[in-house]
C-alpha cells in the first residue's frame, strides 16, 4: 500500500508521518507499505525542520536525506491512501485530484473511522465515513502546525501523529 501524507510546507508534520511510517514498515516487515509526503505550499528541496528532525529521531524516524516537494495531481493520484494533517489540506488534495475522494482522509479522521468501524481496507474507511452510526466530531480534525512554536509543541505534535498513525497502519490495507 502506497500512503501519501500531506501538510503545508512538507518540512514538519507530513515528513514526520512519512518517516515514522517507513520506520514502522521496516520494523514490522510490512514490505508492501511505502510512504511519501508532499506539501500544498512546500518549501521545495528543504530538509526536515531542525526541531522536527530532533523529535523524529527520538521517535525512531530518520530525517537524513529527506527533501520537501510540492503536491501535484500526479503525486496525489499515485497513492492508495492519502492522509492529510488538516481538513484544509484534504480539500486541497480533492480540488487537485477529485477522483481521490474515497481514499483521502485527515489522519485524525482515518484513525477515528478505523476505530469506530473496525475498517481493515481503504474502501471500508470510505464506507465508514458515510455511515450514520459513526460519530462525527464537533470541531475540525486537524493536527496543529508546530512551525514557530516551542520544542514542547513539536514533541506533542509528533507524538500525536505517531499515536494516530500506528493503529491505522496496523489495521488498514489497500
Amino acid at each position: 500500500m502506497r500512503v501519501l501524507f500531506v501538510c503545508t510546507g512538507n518540512i514538519c508534520r507530513s515528513p514526520t508521518a512519512e518517516l515514522l511510517t517507513a520506520a514502522y514498515a521496516r520494523e514490522s516487515g510490512a514490505g508492501d507499505l511505502s510512504a511519501h509526503s508532499a506539501g500544498t505550499r512546500a518549501l521545495v528541496d528543504h530538509g526536515v525542520e531542525p526541531t522536527a528532525a530532533q523529535v523524529l529521531r527520538r521517535l525512531g524516524g530518520d530525517p537524513d536525506g529527506f527533501r520537501a516537494r510540492r503536491l501535484t495531481p500526479a503525486i496525489a493520484q499515485d497513492a492508495d491512501l492519502v492522509l492529510t494533517m488538516t481538513e484544509q489540506h484534504r480539500s486541497a488534495v480533492l480540488t487537485m485530484a477529485p477522483r481521490m475522494l474515497r481514499t483521502t482522509f485527515t489522519l485524525r479522521e482515518a484513525a477515528r473511522l478505523q476505530q469506530a468501524s473496525g475498517a481493515s481496507t481503504v474502501a471500508e474507511l470510505a464506507d465508514a465515513r458515510a455511515r450514520h452510526d459513526v460519530p462525527v466530531p464537533a470541531g475540525p480534525e486537524d493536527i496543529d502546525d508546530p512551525i514557530g512554536r516551542d520544542d514542547e509543541t513539536f514533541a506533542r505534535v509528533a507524538s500525536e501523529i505517531a499515536d494516530l498513525l500506528v493503529p491505522v497502519l496496523r489495521r488498514v490495507r489497500g
